[in-house]
């Protein structure tokens, strides 16, 4: 019997891997049916019933499946491997319901059509328009740094709470949903993770739970960060589950914040990446670009250096592998690689816009 029902699970998961990967090929049905059919349903759900709990629902509940999953290995040894079968037969039907759970309540949103073609701009950009865009958005950083912050050499140091931030990240919603329709945020279900030291070790700012449909912060992070990553996970919810493209709806809803200090952890996030990505095309132009950003928008780059650096470990690169198998898995050929791919949209974005909000 116990036989019969290992090889049972075994079909099931053998036939979820190919259901799956078949949405490849039809992101449109995804797109229609999914992502803007009962996915938005789905997540509004859960961030109606688990948004007002002010600690992670999802971190508790990961928390107790650790726990019982090393009981169950102890248990193993204990027994002297007796129990093999058993232990086997229940972690994959363990394994076939947290796959069919993660796909179902957020992961098809991996197969949907890419972001450019959702929102109606272009995906590609000349050096010409990178640069322009880079200019613009140094501009712009050094505006905003000047408003908070009266001595240019000195970083801009955030005076919200975490729970602030939480609360006011809505707010950029708000200003492109018009825009955007797709973009409408509300309920929020946005938590300080409870896991945040586990998260700085693996090196990660945050994260969504796919089943709960929490947005996790590593509140340990530089506070420069923290309305980026709030937004970035937010358009998690919203099921733009790559990572490039949840970094972009990141910038735009901060950046379109009324508060200057969401612009600013926007601007000068897709600062970073603009200007790394003119250095790769042309380092001489990074250079000259580099040279006029206000030295305290620098320190509060090097914040955040200072901080992943303190928690370098052995581990990093087998994390870093893991993640990016992780993505390629999910429809990201790129891997951790897709992260430099927001550049398109941003420059896309923006490049139409004659000022930036």
């Amino acid at each position: 019997m116990r036989y019969k029902k290992l090889l049972i699970y075994t079909l099931i998961f053998i036939l979820q891997i190919i259901g799956v990967k078949s949405l490849v090929h039809y992101p449109e049905f995804v797109e229609k049916y999914y992502s803007n059919g009962i996915y938005p349903v789905i997540s509004k759900s859960f961030r109606f019933v688990l948004g007002w709990i002010p600690f992670s629902f999802g971190d508790i509940m990961y928390a107790v499946l650790i726990i019982f999953l090393i009981y169950s290995i102890v248990k193993l040894f204990r027994k002297r491997f007796k129990n093999f079968l058993k232990f086997l037969t229940e972690a994959l039907l363990i394994t076939n319901l947290v796959y069919l759970s993660f796909h179902v309540l957020w992961g098809f949103n991996y197969y949907r059509q890419p972001l450019h073609k959702v929102l109606k701009i272009d995906n590609d950009y000349t050096t010409e328009q990178l640069i322009s865009l880079t200019q613009r958005l140094i501009k712009r950083s050094n505006e905003l740094h000047a408003l908070l912050e009266p001595v240019d050499s000195n970083a801009v140091d955030f005076d919200q709470s975490i729970s602030t931030v939480f609360k006011e990240s809505v707010n950029g919603y708000d200003q492109v949903e018009e825009s955007f329709p797709k973009l409408d945020y509300p309920p929020k279900s946005t938590k300080n993770s409870l896991f945040r030291y586990p998260l700085s070790v693996m090196g990660f700012s945050g994260y969504l739970n796919p089943i709960t449909n929490e947005a996790q912060i590593n509140g340990l992070i530089p506070p420069h960060r923290w309305p980026l990553v709030t937004c970035h996970e937010q358009g998690h919810q919203l099921g733009f589950a790559k990572e490039n493209e949840a970094n972009f709806i990141g910038i735009i809803a901060t950046t379109s914040n009324p508060d200057n200090y969401f612009k600013y952890s926007g601007y000068i996030f897709a600062l970073r990446y603009c200007l790394s990505e003119v250095y790769m095309r042309n380092p001489q132009a990074g250079e000259l670009l580099r040279e006029q950003i206000k030295i305290g928008i620098l320190k509060n780059y090097a914040q955040s250096y200072e901080f992943w650096s303190s928690y370098t470990n052995p581990l990093e690169p087998y994390l870093e592998a893991f993640y990016g198998n992780f993505l390629k898995v999910n429809n990201q050929p790129a891997g951790m690689q897709s992260y430099n791919y927001v550049v398109a949209l941003v420059v896309n974005y923006f490049k139409v816009r004659s000022t930036l909000p």
